[in-house]
């Protein structure tokens, strides 16, 4: 296994259009050098248990155990659980395998013992045979809140899940994770990062909520590692998600271009898809160095190919 990449290398994830990335990178990098911040503004209680969305996701694609037809749970699960709350008149809108869900309550029920986040995230890590650091961006609750033209104010999978991610948006409220410090290890990590990758992960609600936490920015700004994101806007559409409705409620343009916008004040370099190919000279001029490839993901070969470019952006910034 080789890398470009000099000395460790942390990576900003949340969702699934991060697992697939990391799926490159940790055929890219060293294990013993990786270390994987993760979102978890939408983490919620669920049936009683703590779930945390991205954490899993990321966990379940890279120990190979993610149930591919859904984008979330684990492979060949099954659902007695939610089905009987169903027959029992509960709303179950959030599906929740039976394994998953003792997952969740283990995690429940380390919290309740006083074990942080970051601590019970390492334990599951162990279980699934994963041999990389995988850090939660806070152990505090940090719950994203998405702001609808009704006034109202709803959990981020209220919106994406029950809701189908509604157009009607006009803010998204980070102020949980902006009052919440840091998980033990996120500042330490940025601090000593050779490489630093940002996932091409929804920028409003994936990366926005790592950022907004105390500290984080600063440490970023800070860094003297390289910093290189990847794009999730291609053609001016997300590969995934409701990136495009949350960029456009908070005036972001929906295209690669506006990403490396809106990240430029902290990052250096970018990675977009050759289908925007003749955004490179915009995205140039705003001081990025960029490349441009096939970012769409289909296998864990061409996120390889992702991985590797991104780390020979880094090179080139060094």
């Amino acid at each position: 296994m080789s890398t470009n990449a000099t000395g460790p290398v942390v990576v900003l994830a949340g969702g699934v259009g991060a697992a697939r990335y990391l799926r490159g990178v940790i055929r890219a990098v060293p294990h013993e050098d990786l270390t994987i911040i993760v979102n978890t503004g939408d983490d919620r209680e669920f049936y009683g248990v703590h779930v945390s969305p991205d954490i899993d996701i990321v966990s379940y694609t890279l120990a190979d155990r993610i149930d591919a037809a859904r984008g979330f749970g684990l492979a060949g699960d099954t659902y007695h659980l939610v089905d009987r709350l169903a027959e029992l008149g509960h709303e179950v809108w959030f599906r929740l395998g039976d394994t998953d869900y003792t997952n969740c309550l283990h995690r429940t029920i380390r919290l309740a013992e006083g074990a942080g986040l970051d601590t019970i995230t390492d334990e599951l890590r162990r279980d699934l045979g994963l041999d990389f650091q995988i850090l939660p961006m806070s152990n505090a609750s940090c719950p994203t809140m998405i702001e609808l033209e009704s006034g109202s104010s709803i959990h981020f999978e209220e919106y994406l899940v029950r809701d189908g991610a509604p157009t009607d948006v006009t803010d998204v409220d980070l102020s949980a994770a902006e009052a919440a410090e840091p998980a033990p290890g996120v500042l330490e990590a940025i601090a000593r990062a050779g490489t630093i990758l940002v996932c091409p992960s929804n920028p409003i609600v994936s990366i926005g909520p790592i950022l907004a936490v105390r500290g984080v920015r600063d440490a970023l700004n800070a860094a003297t590692a390289p910093i290189v994101a990847v794009s999730p806007i291609v053609s001016g559409a997300p590969i995934k998600g409701p990136a495009h409705t949350l960029m456009r409620a908070l005036d972001i343009e929906v295209s690669a271009l506006g990403v490396a916008r809106f990240y430029s004040e902290w990052i250096g370099g970018f990675v977009f898809d050759e289908q925007d190919e003749a955004l490179q000279g915009e995205i140039e001029q705003l001081g990025l160095a960029a490349t441009c490839l096939d970012t769409m993901m289909v296998d864990a070969a061409v996120s390889e190919s992702v991985a590797r470019a991104a780390l020979g952006v880094a090179d080139r910034l060094r």
